[in-house]
């Protein structure tokens, strides 16, 4: 069986991996439009604040390493694949280096494509001081940018956003993050919660205009002039980090898309043509929380993905357990962790939802040191089933909201959260661990909602 692999980032890398470890005498080719493979994006802001000062360090594998994997296992760096032809099982490729087209065929394919940066509808995007944040070329084209800019105006308030303006406030610059069409984090944390983190961002000098959309850039030999709805605001340098959208256009009317155009795949990353199979941000993810499709473009989805996709392709035998999507950003001295709905979300996909916020030291108070950690837990009212749940503080809570994101997955509810069996030390928590209080607090307030 011949397999093409086309995309080569987290889930092309991961197929391939898991390929060779099962059939290392398999034939895989694989096709990628870049000279390299594995690049880590989210560590960026690590890059550009200095914490890491080699970028080179943030690709996990590397084009040799994967061709030695296996005696059959062919890459074409730098080769974009034009076309799909999915009934005769053919692809057009061409060499970016020397512009030839060639013709190559496969028994099975794993489309890994990925995502684009989303472009907003903003005149000037394409200025030579408005850029891009996705890959290793910005990475470094975002660093140099800045060893000369005073004022580093970034647009987009999601992960990269607020991670790129930590990360400039760290080296001097004074910064200004704009948002507008979505609230602050708002596909991870609610309303109380954001304006905490927005409080913070200030509290270290960075400018946070909320509520201003990005209409318009201009610029000169110096500067970059970023118009919005409300107003105009100068800067040096421009950063648009505006989300991402799946790069699927090869797969158009040949296998099942959604509206966003993400394609569906079933339990075993197989599309709609069974010989197709498909990972990482060119998919919708099946979302545990609704039980539907969502795009969740993460590298934790990608890798989980393109790893399954290596197994199933040669007959399906693993199932996909969906995903919460359950993420963490790291914002000065805290963290900021969560794991399925907001409260916004849960009302808008229909859940009659509900929410309570609680605030708490994580270990006794006797204790030497301790912190408060924030949480926010949402659940559906009828079912008292977990939808969500947001921390934030200055002790590390990652890992708790991993713990959430396996009972909504087991659909628990705020009752079992309440009394689940969690170790005590004063070392690392009170009698009632911080997550049972938070389960405690929501049983309290569903209780006197149903009283009424």
């Amino acid at each position: 069986m011949k397999i093409a692999v086309i995309g080569c980032t987290h889930a092309g890398t991961a197929a391939v991996q898991e390929i060779m470890r099962t059939h290392p005498d398999a034939a895989v080719d694989v096709f990628e439009r870049r000279g390299d493979i594995s690049f880590l994006s989210c560590g960026i802001y690590l890059y550009l604040e200095g914490v890491v000062e080699d970028p080179t360090t943030l690709f996990y594998a590397d084009a040799p390493g994967l061709a030695a994997l296996g005696p059959n296992v062919r890459l074409f760096m730098r080769h974009d694949v034009l076309s799909i032809d999915a009934a005769t099982h053919t692809l057009q490729v061409q060499n970016m280096q020397t512009q030839t087209t060639f013709a190559e065929n496969y028994d099975k394919l794993i489309f890994c494509t990925g995502s684009y940066p989303v472009v907003p509808p903003v005149q000037g995007v394409s200025l030579p001081r408005v850029l891009m944040c996705k890959n290793y070329d910005d990475a470094i084209a975002i660093k140099e940018s800045a060893k000369d800019a005073e004022t580093i105006a970034v647009i987009g308030g999601g992960y990269i956003g607020v991670e790129l303006a930590e990360a400039y406030s760290h080296t001097g610059h004074k910064v200004i993050l704009i948002n507008g069409v979505h609230g602050l984090l708002s596909h991870y944390v609610d309303d109380e919660l954001a304006g905490v983190i927005a409080a913070d961002l200030k509290a270290h000098q960075v400018e946070v205009v909320l509520d201003e959309v990005a209409l318009k850039f201009d610029s000169d030999e110096t500067h970059v002039y970023v118009r919005t709805d409300k107003g105009e605001h100068q800067a040096d340098l421009a950063v648009v980090c505006t989300g991402f959208q799946p790069m699927t256009e090869l797969l158009d009317d040949q296998v099942k898309m959604n509206p966003d155009r993400s394609i569906h795949v079933n339990d075993y990353m197989q599309t709609s043509d069974p010989d197709i199979y498909a990972a990482g941000d060119t998919v919708a993810v099946y979302y545990n929380p609704t039980g539907r499709d969502a795009y969740a473009p993460l590298a934790t989805n990608a890798v989980r993905q393109g790893k399954l996709a290596g197994i199933n392709v040669f007959g399906n035998k693993v199932k996909y357990m969906g995903t919460q999507a359950t993420s963490a950003l790291r914002l000065y001295d805290k963290t900021m962790a969560c794991t399925g709905m907001t409260l916004k979300r849960a009302r808008n996909h229909g859940f009659e939802a509900d929410t309570v916020t609680l605030t708490d030291n994580y270990r006794p108070e006797f204790m030497p040191t301790t912190a408060p950690v924030t949480m926010a837990l949402v659940w559906d009212k009828e079912s008292r089933q977990i939808l969500g749940a947001q921390l934030y503080s200055s002790y590390d809570i990652a890992q708790s909201a991993n713990l959430l994101s396996v009972m909504i997955q087991n659909r628990n509810t705020i009752d079992d959260l309440a009394y689940v069996d969690m170790l005590f030390n004063p070392n690392y928590d009170k009698p009632w661990n911080y997550l049972n209080l938070l389960g405690q607090a929501a049983v309290a307030e569903a209780d006197r909602q149903n009283k009424r």
